[in-house]
């Protein structure tokens, strides 16, 4: 009840008007970016083609492992009941062998940035303001997360530079500037928390940089001998921890070998003894139960926790540690937006929410409000719940989405 009353009932009213307002995009860059892309997926499928040797459909799975199977004889990889697979994981290993797997991959992200947004927004944008309104949905992610739909904003790519791009398009309105406040490692914050490991507290408490951190402990060695190879290791492993990563899920992510990556995941639990501990408690009372809960009391049941199936209660058991974490994390920032919210009424900003993305929120403000609403992002966000370590919040602003700057 309190779950529903204090958090997801307040909360309906802020998402009605973040819909409203909607977001501004920029639609000459936009409709510039539709006739960029397009020309690029013309050159890239020129390119495909000249690397089969042929042309053929490139959105048919069966045509494409005809030419990578048969032809160019690569290695077959995984089966699928009809015939070879293509998906992303195949051609990312094929990518080493042959340059077509690569030309694949990009073509595909291409196609899918086109279709689900470059189309989408020229199509969903407001005809006389050019924004655009998604749809925030409360009650789909299992976790307690926020859903985001037509267009969904919350699945841009932000690595790739296509995505950049795309991002670019999302701009603020004349006088206003963009502002981004991003929980910093909420999760892995969660996690310390909840399983109150004293070594991840430690390293929090202290301001460490937890995968430097994780690294030092797996790895033995010092903070000068830390490459970014390391790091970027450590940095998957405290993440895959949080999602229940099994020593194969690993080994793919990591590409090593199994025996390797079990070792990796030994080490975290030798170092990281209150998160095994922690894990194996809630696993027991799973079982029992047959539900796990958040911090603020969400439930998520899982009736397949017992099954006779290992393959199905693994699954379910990865669900049941994942779940506490993220649906906590969601809790909280769906908190600090109710409490951000009340500010902003009371106090008469002109400042708007536009969109949230799981740990981070986009909001437009006037530049004459900046500074303020910055230091309150900061600080409601930051003790919206009291948790056992610090909880940090990063925050930038900029004219667009793409190039924000630290503030």
């Amino acid at each position: 009840e309190k779950l529903f009353f204090d958090i997801e009932m307040p909360l309906v009213n802020i998402l009605a008007e973040m819909e409203y307002f909607g977001i501004k995009v920029n639609m000459p860059l936009l409709k510039k970016l539709d006739s960029e892309f397009k020309q690029s997926l013309k050159t890239i499928e020129k390119n495909i083609y000249s690397l089969a040797g042929e042309e053929f459909n490139i959105n048919s799975p069966k045509q494409l492992s005809v030419i990578l199977f048969e032809k160019l004889k690569l290695p077959v990889l995984k089966k699928t009941k009809t015939g070879y697979s293509t998906d992303e994981e195949v051609l990312t290993e094929l990518s080493d062998k042959h340059e077509l797997p690569a030309k694949l991959i990009e073509h595909r992200e291409l196609q899918k940035l086109e279709s689900t947004y470059i189309d989408s927004l020229i199509n969903l944008a407001d005809k006389k303001t050019s924004r655009v309104h998604t749809s925030f949905n409360q009650a789909v992610t299992a976790t307690g997360r926020l859903s985001s739909t037509e267009p969904n904003l919350q699945n841009i790519p932000i690595r790739s530079d296509y995505g950049k791009k795309i991002r670019s398009v999302f701009i603020a309105e004349k006088d206003n500037i963009l502002l981004s406040a991003d929980y910093s490692q909420i999760d892995l914050r969660v996690l310390a928390h909840i399983s109150q490991d004293p070594a991840l507290i430690k390293a929090f408490k202290n301001g460490e940089d937890i995968h430097s951190a994780t690294a030092r402990e797996i790895f033995g060695v010092t903070d000068k001998e830390i490459t970014d190879e390391i790091r970027r290791i450590a940095k998957t492993i405290n993440f895959g921890i949080i999602y229940g990563i099994s020593p194969y899920g690993l080994s793919q992510q990591l590409k090593i070998s199994t025996t390797e990556a079990k070792n990796y995941i030994d080490k975290y639990f030798e170092k990281y003894k209150g998160v095994k501990e922690w894990m194996g408690n809630l696993l027991q009372e799973t079982r029992v139960s047959g539900y796990v809960s958040t911090l603020f009391g969400r439930i998520r049941y899982l009736p397949d926790i017992n099954s006779k199936n290992a393959q199905v209660r693994g699954f379910s058991e990865r669900i049941a540690m994942n779940t506490p974490i993220q649906g906590t994390s969601a809790d909280i920032i769906k908190i600090a937006m109710i409490n951000l919210n009340r500010h902003f009424k009371k106090e008469n900003y002109k400042t708007k929410m536009l969109v949230q993305v799981h740990d981070d929120l986009l909001i437009e403000t006037p530049e004459k409000e900046l500074n303020k609403t910055a230091a309150l992002a900061k600080e409601e966000m930051e003790n919206a719940v009291k948790l056992e370590i610090p909880v940090v919040v990063d925050i930038k602003s900029g004219l667009n989405w793409a190039e924000m700057t630290k503030i």
